[in-house]
């Protein structure tokens, strides 16, 4: 059984890169694979290993500098959610591309998962899916605003289109593990908006917490890593990944004639060229041939 641990933390990390080798090394020696991301804004990422080594790679981000009250997440699988080990160097751990945004100075009202409902239901309040288009495609809370945006660099720009539809609304947001939901709600802080709520630790928390016959959220949740996507409990959901456009699909869309694997499916096939399209059959040749020897092709699609 493996144990999957998501998290994330805000903090000031003069020289990231100086942190990276003996973090990397650690989750190396601890059998522990996943992706984190390192900025001067702090640590992002999911990882997932035996229950000794996420116990060894949390403890030392903890013992980071301004790290001591990090929180995660944790879920666990039968299968491997990764397959090898990444620790980056990024401008943000997550991207919104706003350099005013700082999360530390002050962010939106945390709502628990227990009163998250009694909140999205006040008639006062406009509720706001900060996640990408795909995401929100397989499922979301009852009454969310989906801004249909292809990443989280678009949000600001949507909000300045939208904004006065919200006016003197109290304004509630979520994201899948709460992180995106710190930048946002500082961003509409900065822009003036007084009455700002945000889902704590984001609907993986909510999902696991809210009993099925209670919950508001309809569908699955996507998540960055193998399962490709949870319900209620964390338990894993049906959807797999097309690893043409790295999208949530049902298996049943594997039927469909758009689609091939580790190529394209109905929602890309006419997104990518014949290029990308030869580019991707050979890709998925070498991780097929890498299979029949028993190997790990070192390009493999990840979650």
């Amino acid at each position: 059984m493996y144990t999957i641990a998501a998290l994330y933390h805000f903090a000031r990390f003069d020289t990231p890169e100086a942190i990276k080798p003996a973090l990397l090394d650690l989750c190396v020696a601890n059998k522990v694979h996943g992706t984190l991301l390192l900025a001067k804004e702090g640590i992002n990422g999911t990882i997932a290993g035996p229950r000794s080594g996420i116990d060894a790679v949390i403890a030392h981000i903890k013992a980071l500098p301004g790290c001591s009250g990090l929180e995660w997440k944790e879920a666990t699988s039968e299968q491997p959610p990764f397959n090898r080990m990444k620790v980056r160097i990024k401008r943000e751990i997550v991207t919104m591309g706003q350099p005013d945004v700082d999360p530390r100075a002050r962010v939106g009202n945390y709502v628990e998962p227990e009163d998250w409902n009694d909140l999205i239901r006040s008639e006062d309040v406009v509720l706001i899916d900060t996640r990408n288009d795909y995401e929100v495609a397989i499922g979301t809370f009852e009454g969310a605003i989906d801004p249909q945006t292809e990443s989280f660099r678009d949000f600001p720009a949507w909000w300045e289109e939208n904004r006065e539809r919200f006016h003197n609304k109290r304004v509630a947001m979520f994201c899948t593990g709460g992180i995106r939901c710190e930048k946002s709600t500082n961003y509409l802080l900065g822009q003036g908006v007084e009455d700002v709520y945000h889902l704590k630790g984001g609907i993986l928390r909510y999902l696991e917490e809210t009993p099925r016959d209670q919950s508001t959220w309809q569908g699955e949740c996507f998540v960055f890593d193998n399962r490709v996507s949870v319900g209620h409990g964390l338990q894993e959901g049906p959807h797999i990944l097309c690893h043409g456009c790295r999208r949530p699909i049902l298996p049943e869309d594997s039927t469909r004639p758009e689609y091939e694997e580790g190529v394209s499916c109905h929602l890309c096939v006419e997104e990518t060229s014949d290029a990308d399209k030869a580019r991707f059959r050979e890709r998925q040749k070498q991780i097929r041939l890498a299979r029949e020897r028993g190997a790990e092709h070192l390009r493999q699609p990840e979650a």
